[in-house]
C-alpha cells in the first residue's frame, strides 16, 4: 500500500479514485503517566510515555486506514493527513486521505 501526503505519487498513473476514508484512535491517558509527566514538565524534556502513546496510534490509524483502502479496491492513499485531539482524560487521533487505485 502507498500512502503519501500529495496528491500524485510520482511515477504512477490514477487510474480511479474509490473515495475517502478516515480511521481514529481514543485513547484514554493514564493518572500515572500524568502524575509523572507533570512533574518531567517542571524540569523540561520529551514526556517519554506521551511520544510512545502516539507513536502507537498513528501506526494503528495507518493499518486501519489500509485495511479500509483494500475494502473499497484501492491499492494507494493519497492525499493522507494526520488531525490530533485533546482534552482533559483522553487524546484522538484522526487520520484521512483519499483511495485511489493507481498504475
Amino acid at each position: 500500500m502507498i500512502i503519501v501526503t500529495t496528491d500524485t505519487i510520482p511515477g504512477k498513473t490514477i487510474v480511479e479514485t474509490k473515495g475517502m476514508a478516515s480511521a481514529s484512535i481514543v485513547q484514554s491517558r493514564n493518572i500515572g503517566k500524568d502524575i509523572l509527566s507533570g512533574l518531567k514538565s517542571i524540569v523540561g524534556g520529551e514526556l517519554a510515555s506521551y511520544t510512545e502513546m502516539i507513536e502507537d496510534s498513528k501506526r494503528d490509524v495507518i493499518r486501519k486506514l489500509e485495511e479500509q483502502a483494500r475494502e473499497m479496491g484501492g491499492n494507494a492513499i493519497i492525499g493522507f493527513r494526520f488531525a490530533y485531539a485533546s482534552g482533559q482524560t483522553i487524546s484522538e487521533l484522526i487520520g484521512y486521505g483519499t483511495v485511489v487505485e493507481v498504475q
